[in-house]
């Protein structure tokens, strides 16, 4: 499960983020690119943009739901 006090400083302010379990893998991005971004300076991924309608958020949870290392959390401020 992800841990919002460790989530990256790149996160948008909102609902989901990722944390520093990150591992790069893309699964998010390809899912949700709209949402999801690489740091190229960090190999992480970050959220570049909060879902706000319906399908969007759906979007969000199928990349959190699909992370291997649960990296994405849904309980952001």
């Amino acid at each position: 499960m992800a841990n919002k006090a460790e989530k990256w400083p790149s996160n948008v302010p909102g609902k989901f983020y990722v944390d520093q379990q990150c591992i790069d893998c893309d699964l998010c991005r390809e899912t949700a690119p709209s949402f999801f971004q690489r740091s190229d300076e960090g190999g992480y991924t970050f959220v570049v943009k909060q879902p706000s309608a319906d399908d969007e958020v759906a979007q969000c949870t199928e990349a959190m739901e699909g992370c291997p290392v649960e990296a994405i959390g849904n309980d952001g401020e």
